[in-house]
């Protein structure tokens, strides 16, 4: 397997090769995990992963009506499932050639952090993701050994706190719903470590320490879009007051029966 390094943006031959090695197991493990415990059934479901998604669209996609793997044209495509049917493409992930409302749950997964406009970028899951929707997002934790080290796909790109997701999945009019922090174990290829992993997820999800490796948060469409609140002027009312007419004089009586007469 040759080393995911560099500045470049991630290829998807590194990605699979990633995912068919022994710690791209475990990756795949506890990130799938996470995700079924947000999703456990998609039956009858519209289903969309943006990103490199097939290692969990392969368990999440199970029933679903339909399912469709979109890659970012920067990271390349390849073909999948790899009997059948190809249901991947290549797209340009703000632009996606899908119609408004057209899915019903999104994945995006090694996607947000290697676009320059995430909040481009979920916009256009917001437009193609139907009212009520569901969306998981799997990015790596700043705070994470996994981020500072390149030889996984989670030391690409940009790396995200939890304010940092919140806010951005906040502007795009998405609710989280299900949060879950991942891959406490260190990115390290040793035998040793890829056997304990279980431990480690245990415990670092027992204490909830703040280094995992990757979040994972399963958040929600909302149906209505906020209305901006905007400063408004009290405006005032004005109401005629009736005031009693004086009484004409003696001589402006005369004067008027004079111009009657007249």
């Amino acid at each position: 397997m040759r080393a995911i390094s560099g500045p470049m943006p991630l290829d998807v031959v590194d990605l699979r090769a990633f995912y068919a090695s022994p710690l791209g197991h475990v990756a795949r493990r506890f990130i799938g995990q996470a995700m079924l415990r947000f999703w456990p059934d998609c039956s009858r479901q519209r289903l969309l992963g943006l990103g490199f998604c097939t290692p969990y669209l392969s368990v999440l996609g199970v029933g679903a009506e339909r399912v469709l793997a979109f890659m970012p044209a920067a990271q390349g495509v390849v073909n999948w499932p790899s009997e059948g049917l190809s249901a991947s493409a290549l797209v340009e992930p703000t632009l996606l050639p899908l119609p408004t409302a057209s899915v019903d749950r999104i994945v995006l997964a090694h996607a947000l952090e290697e676009t320059e406009s995430p909040g481009d970028m979920l916009e256009e899951v917001s437009r193609v993701l139907s009212p009520g929707g569901r969306l998981i997002v799997v990015a790596p934790n700043r705070r994470g050994l996994w981020a500072r080290m390149d030889g996984t796909p989670f030391g690409h790109g940009r790396p995200f706190s939890r304010t940092q997701l919140e806010s951005l999945m906040r502007s795009a009019e998405f609710s989280s719903e299900n949060w879950a922090e991942v891959l406490y174990v260190p990115p390290l290829r040793r035998r040793v470590l890829m056997r304990s992993a279980a431990v480690w997820e245990q415990v670092g999800a027992g204490l909830s320490l703040p280094f995992a490796g990757v979040h994972v948060i399963d958040a929600t469409k909302q149906f209505y879009r906020r209305a901006p609140l905007r400063a408004t002027r009290r405006s005032f009312a004005f109401r005629p007051i009736l005031l009693p007419q004086p009484a004409p004089t003696q001589g402006a009586a005369a004067h008027r029966r004079d111009g009657e007469a007249g």
